[in-house]
């Protein structure tokens, strides 16, 4: 079973631990990397979850945090950033239940459409957004990604 919890600054232990994992297990999938968080004070993993309107979630299977995911507002768009799901239950539904969240609360805050961008290179991912009704917008600003967008 699958289970997410959305979350505030007082989770940030259980925030970081998985974030770490997700940027030591894909690092060329995030704008970040683990060199320049592995060694994050608490007040800078708190500021993480605290971005203005976000939506941080966190996934479980059987009691496991396994996955993470959020949206949040920037310069006038909704976006869904720091999606990861755990190797050992991906292609068992916590990538969808984390999309299909985040494009649930991006409805609720009134936004149009949900953006992303997503490493060429990650057909998993790709697919799962495809399958979310997302379609390719064309390149991002970074080099190697491409931008995704859902009407909402």
């Amino acid at each position: 079973m699958i289970n997410l919890r959305a979350l505030t600054s007082d989770d940030w232990a259980a925030w970081r631990d998985v974030r770490l994992r997700a940027l030591a297990d894909a690092p060329s999938a995030f704008g970040s990397t683990l060199e320049k968080w592995e060694n994050a004070s608490e007040e800078r993993w708190r500021a993480r979850l605290e971005l203005p309107g976000s939506h941080n979630l966190l996934a479980y299977v059987d009691g496991e945090p396994v996955g993470i995911a959020t949206g949040a507002p920037f310069e006038g768009t909704y976006e869904l950033i720091s999606m990861w799901v755990a190797p050992e239950v991906r292609g068992r539904g916590v990538g969808d239940a984390l999309v299909e969240e985040i494009l649930r609360w991006a409805c609720e805050q009134g936004a149009s459409e949900l953006r992303l961008t997503v490493k060429e290179h990650n057909l998993r991912a790709i697919s799962l957004y495809i399958r979310h009704g997302f379609i390719d917008v064309g390149p991002s600003r970074e080099s190697g990604e491409r931008a995704m967008m859902k009407r909402v």
